[in-house]
């Protein structure tokens, strides 16, 4: 496997972190991603990539794919002024990615950490959960002790969020 997939797959087997990956076409919505998580026996969460006005700081908060995100709700709870999407250009710069396939898999291209991480308190108890691995026609799938040791090792700290 070529590209930035790759790099991913292959970092996460460096790690020696278990993992699913299916192919499949291109997603176009949460529901597209939902039938493939589901066939992982998975849950695959929303992924937003987001900044206040300033573009100061950058944040990926993830949330259930239900949740109907309110900007207010979580900046407050992150200390930050009211965030909105960032731009498609830093996404690519820090997580080496597009819309459409944000996750937190694309941490590991930020060696400098300027990408900070927001995640849901209630996807803390999913058994599995699912993130495309920069790219939108793919999805990996890795236990939730597994997701949170990659997380650990790259050294990023968890900001939890109530949703």
């Amino acid at each position: 496997m070529k590209g930035v997939c790759g790099e991913v797959l292959a970092a996460l087997e460096r790690m020696g972190i278990p993992y699913r990956y299916m192919e499949h076409e291109p997603v176009q919505n949460m529901d597209d991603c939902a039938v493939n998580a589901r066939e992982m026996g998975a849950v695959m969460p929303k992924n937003l990539f987001l900044t206040p006005k300033n573009g100061k700081s950058f944040w990926l908060c993830i949330v259930p794919a239900e949740y109907a995100f309110k900007t207010s709700d979580v900046s407050k709870q992150l200390g930050s002024a009211r965030l909105s999407f960032a731009p498609a250009e830093k996404l690519a710069e820090f997580l080496r990615t597009e819309p459409g396939a944000i996750g937190p898999l694309g941490l590991m291209f930020d060696g400098e950490k300027r990408v900070q991480l927001a995640m849901a308190r209630s996807l803390e108890r999913e058994p599995v959960l699912a993130f495309h691995p920069c790219v939108p026609d793919a999805t990996v799938a890795l236990a939730r002790e597994d997701f949170f040791r990659f997380v650990q090792a790259r050294g990023v700290e968890v900001h939890w969020v109530e949703v």
